[in-house]
């Protein structure tokens, strides 16, 4: 889509001229880096949408630069294009193989990338309808990551996250304030995977204050007790002073009547393949849901797990 945003990365400056002239062309923009290293500081500065890349470079190799975006939770959906040279088809595979959605081989002709380009960011929309507020994944790429976990059979713990009190807060502050206490949820997740979770883990965002966590089952109790900790150690920072002392705001019910409503809370339901086979992606969300009612109906910031077991 016209006006999407392009990271260019080569140390070729007659190949980058030559992207950023055709790209440009077709209404994208256009950002350069001249190797692996500038490449990741430009990815977090410039935001792109797409990532096209050269597999040889200073500093740090296109491969490099594949690996090092993929394992980034917030990046790992990034689409990226390896440039690889004519018949060099261990470029090519190293390149698949660090996390690459596709390749170019140079000399290109420029309308065979401009296909690439507009197929992969495409396919990438589709595929990752991403939150606009968090760029978290959404519900299709989440339905999607724990179908193929069921598929391979591997054992999985979904952590279903919700806040409490969060319209409350939200109609008495504004919708700013609510935005701004999303995205540091968002970031107290992404936190407690990367210090407790690891590589293959998926963090979405079903919209509004409902997130998704997929972890291990070894993992998921490690990661949920970071997530409450750090989200107790902010949450009276959302609120004005005199809220935070007496730690409620007051607000009305459904019939207008005055209430106190205590301060925002997270609730986490964890279901988890420990102690049964789960065959399909709607049981994961009915178990989930359960849960996560049961996790709300208790005081404070908690995490509950299913400890239910298959008959024998």
């Amino acid at each position: 889509m016209a006006g999407e945003k392009i990271l260019v990365v080569d140390d070729d400056p007659d190949i980058r001229d030559v992207l950023r002239i055709t790209l440009e062309a077709e209404g994208y923009q256009v950002q350069e880096a001249g190797d692996g290293e500038e490449a990741l500081r430009a990815v977090r500065q410039f935001s792109p949408h797409l990532v096209i890349v050269d597999f040889v470079m200073p500093r740090l190799n296109g491969d490099g630069v594949c690996a090092a975006l993929k394992k980034d939770l917030l990046l790992r959906h990034l689409p990226i294009i390896m440039l690889t040279g004519k018949g060099e088809t261990a470029d090519k595979v190293r390149g698949m193989e660090a996390g690459a959605d596709d390749y170019v081989v140079k000399p290109f002709e420029p309308k065979e990338l401009l296909v690439r380009v507009r197929t992969l960011m495409r396919r990438t929309a589709s595929a990752l309808d991403a939150n606009p507020l968090t760029k978290l994944p959404g519900n299709v790429s989440i339905a999607n990551e724990i179908a193929s976990r069921i598929e391979r059979g591997e054992p999985f713990a979904v952590c279903y996250l919700d806040l409490d009190q969060f319209k409350s807060l939200n109609d008495q502050y504004g919708f700013a304030l609510g935005d701004r206490v999303i995205s540091e949820t968002a970031k107290i997740l992404l936190k407690a995977v990367e210090s407790h979770g690891e590589l293959p883990d998926f963090i979405g965002h079903e919209g509004g204050d409902d997130f998704v966590v997929i972890t291990s089952p070894s993992h998921a109790e490690k990661v949920c007790q970071k997530i409450v900790d750090d989200f107790d150690a902010v949450r009276a920072t959302f609120y004005q002073e005199e809220d935070r002392r007496r730690g409620y705001i007051v607000g009305r019910d459904r019939q207008g009547k005055r209430v106190k409503v205590p301060l925002v809370t997270i609730s986490i339901g964890i279901v988890t393949t420990e102690n049964r086979k789960i065959e399909h992606v709607a049981e994961v969300g009915e178990i989930g849901a359960e849960l996560k009612r049961y996790a709300k109906s208790l005081k404070g910031s908690k995490y509950v797990k299913e400890r239910r077991q298959d008959e024998t």
